[in-house]
């Protein structure tokens, strides 16, 4: 099947056998650059999301089976001889009529399908290939620690338990990329600043490589106290306890402090994916549950939160007025602005006191004109790439997704109408074929939000059942108790609980942060102010001092 350009995309085929509307024609008409900000939550809800994307899910890239990624649409938007000739290649056509962007003479955005199943001869024969995830699906900070032994190792230092750093700047950093042009982008020198971290995706904005830092420091933070309290510990030793304690607190941030945002309290609740106020171990882990990623979630629902970007970065001062402002596509893949002077801490602030874009059907012109542009004037389109990443990934359509989850079944667009607005359902007539031939990217983003939730009940249904099993299907989870040989003592699981927070996390590992609201993930407001950071909770490590054992013999 060929597109009106004439070119093969047998992807945009619908399970009816129609032709699917342009990805870039869909974000441009559905999903335009409009600035709705929202009223109560901070710019760390949508950072802490891409942390929590980033620890659980990579899409398989071509160098898993030892091939080169394929250049399918060059930097100056033209299509390359791989587009046509590479089976990775799915490049996004670039609409040229005159409501579009007639004056883009480009031809088209660069797009590499996702490595399968089927590529690395892990399909039998007859049976369906999946989309690989080349991260853990469990909540085990991945992105710090990497996914295998050999890459933990390359990152650790070797000693007290600690994790390579390098400083510089009067400030602590990951290590340095051996050549930033072939980590980074080729538009910087080779020295320029690059990090190295367990998920290769740091480097891609200047506020991800903040939190992904402070994660690192709060590491060897932790382990230095740690190495203080039981000097007989080795260096694993040290290691892998101060490992079992940062990943406690991050689940615990995830899980009672950063999802009820977006899923809503008592949606988690009535779903058993968190518990009222426990005070006691959950032994609820399942032998039966796996915990894997659901395509669904990772490559629809999770995406959603992408409408929540802010294309413009703010420097806060500690006094919380503005210093300066960054244009977030200056500083895609380059992330030394970050080690200026106080831009770390100020940019730390700026998640803490601005607020993210709303969630909405709306998106940042930074993110679907201007994505990843480096040295151009334009860049790509991260909504247009997410609509063919679903149908890269073959997910089942959004009105299956419906039917999956006990919603009530669109037969004709007008059935629409009880959840998504009849402007948009004017706009799906225009562009698809049959109200069962609508993406669950598209769909699934149009619907009004589910009560307490930040998405609509379709994505609800999703991220649910994916957080639940995330949970129930992890041995090591940390509220786990039913094996002493690994689960916390009461008293530690108690102070995890109590001292656990991202405002406290920031105020930890800032070079030079003395306060921060309480709830750093809502703005402040008078019943959120900003107070010292030493007011604030924090877990008692003390609590891990081992006690030493009487030797045979001492009755001191």
């Amino acid at each position: 099947m060929l597109l009106g350009d004439g070119r093969p995309d047998s992807i945009n085929i619908s399970a009816q056998g129609n032709l699917l509307p342009n990805p870039r024609e869909i974000s441009l008409k559905i999903f335009p650059s409009k600035k709705f900000l929202d009223s109560k939550w901070t710019l760390n809800t949508m950072q802490w999301g891409q942390i929590l994307a980033h620890d659980i899910t990579l899409i398989a890239s071509t160098s898993i089976i030892d091939t080169p990624s394929p250049t399918c649409c060059n930097n100056e938007g033209q299509y390359t001889s791989e587009s046509d000739s590479n089976r990775f290649c799915a490049a996004i056509p670039i609409p040229h009529t005159k409501n579009f962007y007639s004056a883009d003479t480009r031809q088209c955005f660069d797009f590499v399908r996702t490595v399968t199943t089927n590529d690395t001869g892990c399909t039998a024969a007859g049976a369906p290939s999946y989309p690989i995830n080349e991260n853990t699906c469990y909540m085990d900070l991945s992105l710090i620690y990497g996914v295998s032994d050999n890459q933990s190792k390359s990152l650790r230092e070797g000693k007290g338990g600690r994790m390579l750093t390098v400083e510089r700047n009067g400030g602590v950093w990951p290590p340095q990329a051996a050549n930033a042009q072939e980590t980074c982008t080729p538009s910087i020198p080779a020295n320029d600043t690059c990090y190295v971290a367990g998920d290769p995706r740091i480097n891609q904005n200047p506020q991800l490589a903040v939190l992904q830092t402070m994660l690192l420091k709060e590491h060897n933070r932790i382990a230095g106290t740690l190495s203080q309290m039981n000097g007989h510990w080795d260096d694993d030793k040290i290691f892998q306890e101060t490992r079992r304690v940062i990943i406690a607190m991050y689940q615990h941030i995830n899980y009672y402090e950063f999802l009820p945002i977006l899923l809503g309290r008592d949606n988690m609740l009535k779903n058993k994916v968190i518990y009222e106020d426990p005070t006691d171990y959950i032994n609820d882990y399942k032998t039966d549950i796996s915990a894997g990623i659901t395509n669904e979630f990772t490559t629809a629902a999770f995406r959603y939160f992408h409408t929540l970007i802010r294309g413009r970065l703010d420097i806060v001062k500690e006094n919380r007025n503005l210093e300066r402002t960054l244009r977030l596509s200056d500083w895609y893949n380059r992330p030394s602005v970050i080690e200026e002077p106080d831009a770390f801490d100020g940019l730390a602030r700026g998640l803490s006191y601005q607020p993210e874009d709303k969630a909405d059907q709306y998106f940042d012109e930074e993110t679907t004109q201007y994505l990843f542009r480096g040295n151009s004037t334009k860049g790509s389109d991260l909504r247009a790439i997410d609509i063919q990443r679903g149908r890269d990934h073959r997910l089942a359509s959004y009105v299956a997704l419906r039917r999956y989850c006990g919603l009530s079944v669109p037969k004709t667009f007008d059935d629409l109408s009880e959840y998504i607005s009849k402007s948009n359902i004017k706009m799906l007539k225009s562009l698809y074929k049959l109200v069962d031939d609508i993406d669950l990217t598209v769909g699934g983003a149009l619907e009004k939000h589910a009560p307490g939730a930040l998405m609509g009940p379709t994505y609800l249904c999703i991220s649910l059942i994916q957080f639940y099993k995330i949970r129930t299907g992890d041995r090591f989870f940390y509220e786990n108790g039913n094996n002493k040989n690994i689960a916390f003592t009461p008293s530690q699981l108690a102070t995890i609980r109590k001292g656990s927070s991202l405002a406290r996390l920031v105020c930890d590992n800032g070079i030079n942060i003395k306060s921060m609201q309480p709830r750093a993930f809502e703005l402040v407001s008078p019943k959120n102010k900003i107070v010292p950071c030493d007011t604030l909770p924090s877990v008692d490590l003390s609590l891990w001092k081992e006690k030493k054992q009487k030797k045979t013999g001492d009755n001191k």
